[in-house]
């Protein structure tokens, strides 16, 4: 191969395994992209997705600066070289791409193209995609293509891997989205089951309170205390179905990701500092993720809306094969020993039971004056 045997095996070797570890589409699209350029020693190279109509679903670009790329216009459409590798499935290496017969259609701002290798990318019979390298960078005599059979064969290696790998990436996509499909499912069930019905009685028995109101008071202001307690379940029965949906960021970026994302969040919109560290943490399975991520969100809340602190410092730590949450502010803080009153007001039986759901534990360190403190421990895998 052109690099040499050794530096070719490394470099394929680096680029397999870059592809490796995305399971977006689009991240694997621009890794094959960058892997494809940089291996092959190329000014640019391009991905295109085609779609059912003509043009294509996804493109993208290596070597184009993000000023040229909106100067250049809308995504191309199937016409040219391009058409030629997707309809025919061939290999197209040309010493200048312009003098083809089939160049046509280039945006007077796209970049200058001279030698140029490009071939289809195919899932058994299927054409998925069309991979592509222009400008090779070395010496090349006049009317000659700087890329060469060895290079050819490199990029149909690669463009073998890049199959698989992106069909791995829409695989997981797929299941990803019938995920969430279910779970709507799931959460359109029990609103209607529940949360549905209690509405329903609720709307019924405002109704009873407001023809009761005139004639007789009393049994009015009984309605009404039942309408209070109806209205209290339903919120109850609606945060029970929707707190059940797992956070789409957990399965995307992890734990430490998600926290630290949230928290930045939070202190971009509230007058407190918000500030988190990790340390440490490894990969918990994903229940004990998902408890942890809950409980720190309601401290969170619950530190923000309550306390009335200057700083709030969230901080995950690894303890064993596990991982310990802590939730600080520096808030007017509370008596503890007032179970009913702030268990009750701040969450902190259903962050409990989080916790020991997922066989952890949870402590909580206040008194007025002195801030609070909620801390999570739970068990890895």
């Amino acid at each position: 191969m052109s690099h040499g045997p050794r530096s070719g095996l490394a470099a394929v070797s680096s680029a397999l395994l870059a592809m490796s570890r995305h399971l977006e589409v689009r991240d694997v699209l621009k890794t094959i992209v960058a892997s494809a350029r940089e291996l092959l020693d190329a000014q640019y190279a391009a991905l295109g997705v085609p779609d059912d109509h003509g043009g294509f679903a996804q493109f993208v670009v290596d070597g184009v600066s993000d000023d040229q790329w909106k100067a250049i216009g809308p995504l191309p459409r199937q016409h040219g070289i391009l058409a030629a590798m997707l309809r025919d499935a061939t290999t197209q290496r040309l010493a200048d791409v312009r003098r083809d017969p089939r160049f046509e259609g280039w945006p007077s701002a796209h970049p200058d193209l001279a030698d140029f290798l490009g071939l289809p990318i195919r899932d058994g019979d299927e054409v998925i995609g069309a991979l592509f390298l222009a400008n090779k960078r070395c010496p090349k005599p006049e009317g000659t293509c700087g890329f060469t059979e060895d290079d050819e064969e490199l990029l149909g290696i690669l463009a073998q891997h890049a199959a698989i790998a992106l069909t791995n990436a829409r695989l997981y996509e797929r299941s990803r989205e019938l995920t969430i499909a279910e779970e709507r499912s799931r959460l359109a069930h029990e609103l209607h089951d529940a949360v549905s019905q209690k509405l329903f009685s609720l709307r019924l028995t405002a109704q009873a309170a407001a023809r009761l109101i005139d004639r007789d008071p009393s049994r009015a202001k009984g309605e009404l205390q039942q309408v209070a307690a109806l209205a209290a379940e339903a919120a109850d029965e609606l945060r029970a179905a929707v707190v059940e949906l797992r956070p789409a960021a957990l399965d995307e970026d992890g734990l430490v990701a998600t926290l630290r994302t949230q928290t930045q969040v939070l202190d971009r919109a509230h007058s407190a500092r918000v500030t988190f560290t990790a340390h440490g943490v490894r990969a918990l399975p994903a229940a004990q993720e998902e408890a942890v991520l809950r409980v720190a969100q309601e401290a969170l809340h619950n530190a923000l809306r309550h306390s009335g602190g200057d700083h709030v410092d969230v901080s995950l730590d690894r303890r064993g094969a596990g991982a310990v949450l802590r939730v600080s502010d520096d808030g007017d803080g509370f008596d503890p020993r007032a179970v009913r009153r702030a268990g009750r007001h701040l969450g902190l039986v259903s962050m409990r039971e989080r916790a020991s759901g997922v066989g952890g534990r949870l402590t909580v360190e206040s008194a007025p004056g002195k801030g609070t403190t909620i801390e999570m421990e739970v068990p890895g895998g």
